[in-house]
């Protein structure tokens, strides 16, 4: 096969080896019109066909420790979900189960058993809105037609803008501000319960953490960001009564999302490696706190490989040489 021969030729085995780490977040019983891009599970079916094929998946923990002692297969990749959503559980973990392959959860604590994402209140609350508009202009969130599923997708792109960058507070208070407007009741079974993240555990899969409460660390003071760290791994382990070895940054654009500062937080708070949403493929001697991740925006199998392969390409740019 040529991808896989090209794969090989990019990341070849031991000390030149490059490891790909894909990033997810849902897997759906069927496509959201309002997202057609996010993965439902046919198409987390045929991602994971294409994947078994072109790519050596291992777990995330294994990878990171092969890659420090340069004994890493060729091709090597590691599959990753942010957040706790229950379709990880309901909808992921029996393809995963299927294709024989191993996935890292990272957990946001504060949301398990019946809470929810702030960005998920704004979709939400768009999605079942019955108006044809939705007039948040007296909280200086602007004035949103919503006569088309076009016009809601468009109008949920601009309040998540809008709003992921305020400080918490004024973040919560904006939420509040549009779920009240909306008069709506918002779905408590997104997330997943704790039973849920054992039950992944006990598949086999790896759960890691990914703070309490999913603040922008660069957001908040650095009292709050340490806090939010150290908590939701202590949460992880008292569920889970083992050691939790593997955060992911909220968000987690370098220099964006997160500083060097908080990269030194989670070392001290004893993670043994950590993930960024820088793309590109994790390199020997890079960062094990600042792993890159991607994955292949693309429908079709030929423009998924080819970005797969771009990706491979690069590299793990400045954060090969450990800087943010």
């Amino acid at each position: 096969m040529i991808l896989k021969g090209v794969a090989s030729v990019l990341s070849p085995a031991g000390p030149r080896a490059r490891l790909s780490i894909l990033i997810f977040h849902r897997v759906l019983p069927r496509i959201d019109p309002l997202f057609p891009g996010e993965p439902d599970a046919r198409r987390f079916n045929d991602i994971l066909s294409w994947i078994a094929r072109w790519l050596q998946v291992i777990p995330l923990d294994e990878a990171v420790a092969r890659l420090g002692n340069n004994t890493l297969p060729a091709r090597a990749a590691a599959l990753t979900f942010d957040d706790g959503y229950a379709d990880n559980a309901t909808h992921a973990l029996p393809l995963l189960r299927h294709h024989g392959m191993t996935a890292t959860f990272f957990v946001a604590t504060s949301f398990l058993d019946g809470g929810r994402m702030w960005n998920d209140s704004i979709i939400e609350a768009v999605r079942v809105f019955a108006g044809n508009r939705l007039d948040l202009s007296d909280a200086g969130l602007g004035s949103h037609g919503l006569d088309s599923i076009v016009h809601r997708r468009i109008a949920i792109e601009n309040l998540l803008g809008r709003i992921k960058y305020l400080d918490p507070r004024e973040r919560h208070e904006a939420v509040a501000h549009v779920i009240e407007t909306a008069r709506t009741r918002l779905p408590d079974d997104l997330m997943m319960r704790s039973d849920q993240v054992l039950a992944l555990r006990k598949a086999g899969m790896q759960i890691g953490a990914h703070t309490c409460s999913h603040p922008i660390l660069a957001c908040v003071p650095d009292s709050h960001a340490l806090s939010e760290i150290t908590r939701g791994k202590a949460a992880l382990e008292s569920l889970l009564g083992e050691s939790v070895g593997l955060f992911a940054y909220p968000n987690g654009k370098p220099d964006t999302d997160y500083a060097a500062r908080h990269v030194a937080m989670v070392r001290q708070a004893g993670f043994d490696a950590a993930v960024s949403t820088a793309p590109g493929a994790a390199v020997p001697g890079g960062d094990v706190h600042q792993l890159p991740r991607f994955t292949p925006w693309d429908r079709s199998r030929a423009r998924y490989r080819l970005r797969l392969l771009a990706n491979l390409r690069s590299g793990a740019g400045a954060l090969a040489r450990g800087k943010v």
